[in-house]
């Protein structure tokens, strides 16, 4: 017999439960295999650090200067008029333009709902008052304005109803 086939035990003296080790050749094709991939890890690591020019760091920048272009920061007069308030204030006079006719000037109601009393049809956040300002309830009668005003608009007047009416 050639030393690849002889089951030869180790020796070992902790031998349990009728359990030997054996101590064998390891496969051609796993021995293969194992030497391939650290040929493979070499090559690799070389070329992607030293011959392609690329690193972890510089694909982590490209990503992120690719995700600003896509996504830019907002300007800063974008975020001053995020505030509330200014938002209230621009929004009142949107209100009073468009839908007063309906709600009234003190947001009382008259053919739509009162938007002061704290019973809300929709949700009285300002997520939920944006979302019905802009996608209208057709089957009330209410328009929707998103289209007509455009999302700045309508969020100056969610801010006004949310401020104003008492929003949640």
């Amino acid at each position: 017999m050639s030393r690849e086939n002889q089951d030869v035990p180790m020796g070992h003296s902790d031998e349990a439960d009728g359990i030997e080790e054996y101590d064998n050749a390891l496969p051609a094709w796993w021995l293969g295999l194992f030497y391939f991939t650290i040929a493979w890890a070499v090559v690799y690591g070389v070329h992607y650090h030293f011959v392609a020019g690329r690193s972890q760091a510089g694909d982590y920048l490209a990503e992120v200067q690719a995700a600003e272009a896509r996504w830019p920061a907002p300007d800063p007069a974008t975020v001053a008029a995020a505030d509330p308030k200014v938002l209230a204030e621009a929004g009142k006079a949107i209100y009073m333009t468009n839908c007063i006719g309906c709600h009234g000037p003190e947001l009382k109601g008259g053919i739509g709902p009162n938007l002061t009393d704290g019973e809300w049809i929709h949700g009285g956040s300002i997520e939920s008052i944006t979302k019905v300002i802009t996608e209208g309830v057709p089957e009330k009668g209410m328009l929707t304005w998103g289209p007509i005003l455009g999302p700045e608009k309508v969020a100056q007047v969610a801010a006004y109803i949310h401020a104003a009416g008492g929003g949640q």
